[in-house]
């Protein structure tokens, strides 16, 4: 017999010493209006733009134009769908994309934060191929 769960019951009544969670209490509406602070500052889109330098790689086609303005707060995701768009390709072709011809960004990491720890003389290179180029 092989016992896959066990759940135990306990009754025992709440402490009267238990731990208050700071948000739940209603004489933390400071760190309520801190936390909603900090919410509506993360909410709001970076402005800014970045440099972005695509280098083709292997047999994939070279662009006619390869430094583009991006905006910061988009996703990676944002870069691969214009690159798909500006090569032509469609969503079924296949398209490998690198940072520094080093490692390929999850597609929902945000090309500030990128570009913050990986640039290079102002530009964030972005290699891309039809194979995969790299482990």
């Amino acid at each position: 017999m092989h016992v896959i769960g066990f759940m135990a019951e306990t009754t025992t009544a709440p402490s009267e010493t238990a731990r208050q969670l700071p948000w739940a209490t209603p004489e933390s509406s400071d760190v309520n209006e801190d936390a909603l602070k900090a919410l509506e500052t993360y909410k709001k889109r970076d402005p800014s733009k970045v440099v972005v330098r695509f280098k083709a790689v292997g047999n994939a086609p070279i662009m006619k134009q390869n430094f583009y303005k991006i905006t910061a707060s988009n996703r990676f995701q944002a870069v691969i769908q214009f690159l798909r768009k500006e090569l032509g390709w469609k969503a079924s072709d296949p398209l490998f994309t690198y940072i520094n011809l080093a490692f390929s960004p999850a597609p929902d990491d945000t090309v500030s934060n990128l570009f913050k720890s990986f640039c290079t003389d102002g530009h964030l290179i972005v290699n891309y191929s039809t194979t995969a180029a790299w482990g």
